[in-house]
C-alpha cells in the first residue's frame, strides 16, 4: 500500500553516480548514460529511491563537467538529450528519481555566454560576469584567490581587464547580481524540469553572492595560500539567501521536486541557515561526518550538532564519501578490522536521523585506488599537489570479474583496484553475508520501518567506545547500538524486549533484551524494540 505521506527525497535514500565511472556502454573507456540506464536494476534491487548524476552537459572537461559549456544538452562522451530522456523515463519506471548536478557558480570559458562576454567590454553579456579593472597600483583587483590555486583573478589582454574565477581559470564565474543571469538559470531550470528531472544538487551555492564592493579578504597567513585568508568577501555572502528563496520558489511550482545544496562551509550553524524557513534549499550537505575522526563520541557530537541546528521546517542529511572525498572505507581502513568498520559505518548512514547519500561503489566496500603518475586526470594533481587528486575515489565500478570488470569494453579512463575481481557486485551478490546484502537489509529494514525514516532520534548513555541512540515513532521504537572499538563489551541499554533487527556480524543472533547486549569490536545493531 503506498504512502500519500512519503517524500522521496526526505524519507528515501539517494544514490550518487559518477557518470564516467559508473558503466560504460559504448565501449570508449568512459561511463556514459546508456551504461547507467541499463544499471538502473541494481538501484532498485538495492532499494534506493533516487539517483544523483554528477555534471554530464557539454564541457571541455578542465574539471571533468564542473566546467559547463550548455546547461542546456547532454555532452556526446555521455551521449545525448535523447539518451537522458530515456534514462529519465526508465528510471520512472523503477520508481526511481532523478537529480542532476547543477553548477551556478560559473561556466567554462567555453561557454557562448563568456565568449561574448570576453568580446568586448560593449557586449551585452559582459555583465554576466565579474570583469574589473586592475588594482591602482596594477594588478589583481582584490587579494581573492581561487580554491584550486593562484590569484582568483585573470587578465585578458583583449579587453584590458580580470575577470573573476574561484576555481580554475577557465571557470569563469557568473555575476549573480545581473538580474539577467539569475533569470537565465531559472530558465535552466524550467527546462529540466519540464523533462522529467526530479531535483538538483546545485555545486558551491554559497559563493553565487559576493560582496559586491569586492573587498579584499583579511589575511591570517600570507604563506598559507587560500587557507590563510578569511573569506568573509568570496563566499557566504548574504544575498545568497534571498537568490535561494528565488530558485525555491520555482522549483515548487512543480511536484514533489527538490534542491540540495553543496555548502561547503565549516561551520555547521551556517551551513543550517541555507534551510532559510522552509524556503531556501530543501537541503544542505552535512559534510562533518566526513571531516571526523572513527569515534563513537565524535561521530555522536557531529550528527547531534547537526539534528539540532536544522530548522524545524527543514531536514537533515547524512553523508560519508562522494567524488571529492577519499571513501570512508579507506578512510577508516584497518588491518584488522576494516570491512567491519565499513559494515559499521553502513549500519550509522542507513539508521540515523536524516537522508542518507550514499556514493556508488560504497555498498561494497570500494576502496581509493593509488593512481599511477601517466594515468592521473584530475587538473587538482597538476595545478595544487599530486596528493590533492580526486582520482583515487572515482575509479570505475567493478561489476564482476575479470577483463573490464563489466565496466567497460574498452580500456578504463581509471584503473581498477587490485581486489576488484573479489570486491565485485557480482561476488558479493552470490554471498548473503557480503556487505552489499548488508546494505540492502538495512535499506529494505529502513523502508519497512518508519521510525528510521521518519521519526526523532535521542542519544542513550553507553559505554566509552559505543554511539547509541533511540528511534521513536508513533510509539514505535528502534535502539541502534554502535561500538567503534577493538574489544568485545558487554552493555546495558536499559528496558525493553527484542523483537526483531539487524547485526552488521553476519550470522550473529540478536539479544532477547537490551539489558543484555554483547557486541563485538566494530559491531553495530539495529534493534526493533517492545517497551
Amino acid at each position: 500500500m503506498s504512502d500519500s505521506n512519503r517524500l522521496w527525497w526526505k524519507h528515501g535514500i539517494v544514490y550518487q553516480i559518477y557518470p564516467r565511472s559508473f558503466m560504460d556502454a559504448s565501449g570508449d573507456g568512459v561511463g556514459d548514460l546508456e551504461g547507467i540506464r541499463r544499471r538502473l536494476g541494481h538501484l532498485a534491487w538495492l532499494g534506493v529511491d533516487g539517483l544523483w548524476i554528477s555534471p554530464c552537459f557539454p564541457s571541455p572537461m578542465a574539471d571533468f563537467g564542473y566546467d559547463v559549456a550548455d546547461y542546456c544538452d547532454i555532452d556526446p562522451l555521455f551521449g545525448g538529450l535523447a539518451d537522458m530522456d530515456r534514462l529519465i523515463a526508465e528510471a520512472h519506471r523503477h520508481d526511481l528519481r532523478v537529480i542532476l548536478d547543477l553548477v551556478p557558480n560559473h561556466t567554462s570559458e567555453a561557454h557562448p555566454w563568456f565568449q561574448a562576454s570576453r568580446s568586448s567590454r560593449d557586449d551585452p553579456k559582459r555583465n554576466w560576469y565579474v570583469w574589473r579593472d586592475p588594482a591602482p597600483g596594477g594588478g589583481p583587483p582584490n587579494n581573492w584567490l581561487a580554491i584550486f590555486g593562484g590569484s582568483a583573478w585573470e587578465w585578458s589582454e583583449a579587453t584590458g581587464q580580470y575577470y573573476l574565477h574561484s576555481f580554475l581559470k577557465e571557470q569563469p564565474d557568473l555575476d549573480w547580481g545581473n538580474p539577467e543571469v539569475e533569470a537565465a538559470m531559472h530558465d535552466v531550470l524550467r527546462f529540466w524540469f519540464d523533462r522529467g528531472v526530479d531535483g538538483f544538487r546545485i555545486d558551491v551555492i554559497h559563493r553565487i553572492a559576493k560582496d559586491p564592493a569586492l573587498r579584499d579578504n583579511p589575511v591570517l597567513d600570507p604563506a598559507g595560500g587560500y587557507g590563510g585568508q578569511r573569506h568573509v568577501h568570496d563566499e557566504n555572502h548574504p544575498d545568497v539567501h534571498e537568490r535561494l528563496r528565488g530558485l525555491r520558489r520555482l522549483a515548487d511550482t512543480y511536484p514533489e521536486r527538490v534542491l540540495i545544496g553543496e555548502v561547503y562551509l565549516f561551520d555547521p550553524a551556517e551551513v543550517a541557515r541555507y534551510y532559510g524557513k522552509g524556503d531556501e534549499l530543501h537541503q544542505a550537505f552535512n559534510f562533518s561526518l566526513m571531516h571526523a575522526p572513527y569515534s563513537a563520541k565524535r561521530m555522536r557530537e557531529e550528527i547531534e550538532r547537526f539534528q539540532e541546528l536544522v530548522p524545524e521546517e527543514g531536514w537533515p542529511n547524512q553523508v560519508l564519501s562522494s567524488h571529492d572525498a577519499i571513501r570512508h572505507a579507506s578512510r577508516y581502513d584497518d588491518p584488522q578490522h576494516g570491512e567491519g568498520r565499513a559494515r559499521l559505518l553502513a549500519m550509522l548512514l542507513l539508521t540515523t536521523r536524516g537522508t542518507p547519500f550514499l556514493y556508488y561503489g560504497e555498498e561494497i566496500g570500494l576502496r581509493n585506488v593509488e593512481i599511477p603518475e601517466d594515468r592521473r586526470q584530475d587538473p587538482l594533481a597538476w595545478t595544487l599537489h599530486p596528493a590533492a587528486s580526486r582520482d583515487g575515489e572515482r575509479t570505475p565500478m567493478p561489476w564482476e570479474p575479470g577483463d573490464g570488470a563489466g565496466f567497460s569494453s574498452g580500456h578504463p579512463w581509471l584503473p581498477f583496484g587490485d581486489d576488484a575481481d573479489t570486491r565485485n557486485i557480482t561476488c558479493q551478490k552470490e554471498d548473503a553475508g557480503s556487505l552489499l546484502h548488508l546494505y540492502r537489509d538495512l535499506i529494505a529494514l529502513r523502508r519497512n520501518t518508519k521510525t528510521l525514516e521518519r521519526g526523532t532520534q535521542r542519544s542513550l548513555a553507553a559505554p566509552a567506545g559505543v554511539f547509541a541512540f533511540e528511534r521513536t515513532h508513533r510509539g514505535e521504537r528502534v535502539v541502534v547500538a554502535l561500538q567503534f572499538g577493538d574489544e568485545e563489551l558487554e552493555l546495558d541499554l536499559g528496558r525493553g524486549r527484542v523483537r526483531g533487527g539487524i547485526s552488521t556480524r553476519w550470522g550473529s543472533e540478536l539479544p532477547r533484551d537490551l539489558e543484555a547486549l554483547v557486541l563485538g569490536p566494530a559491531e553495530g545493531m539495529a534493534l526493533l524494540v517492545d517497551s
